[in-house]
């Protein structure tokens, strides 16, 4: 998978889970990635989401996987 096919699914994963956090008055944009991680920022009501871990790790990072199966860290951007 070359890097503009990285970009495309990793924005793809994040397409799939962007209306569950909008829902709850969120958002999350990419950015950066590497070969092996992602950072990615959340936004709005996300920020001060007292689970927004859980969120990271169970859908964000569970999600990009199934898409870019390579990447092995997604990190939250302070």
């Amino acid at each position: 998978m070359n890097e503009k096919e990285v970009f495309e699914n990793i924005n793809k994963a994040l397409e799939e889970i962007r209306p569950y956090l909008k829902a709850d008055g969120g958002d999350i944009k990419l950015v950066s990635f590497d070969e092996e991680t992602v950072t990615v920022k959340f936004e709005g009501a996300c920020v001060d989401c007292k689970i927004n871990h859980l969120t990271l790790k169970n859908g964000v990072e569970a999600t990009i996987k199934k898409y870019v199966p390579q990447i092995r860290k997604i990190i939250e951007q302070e």
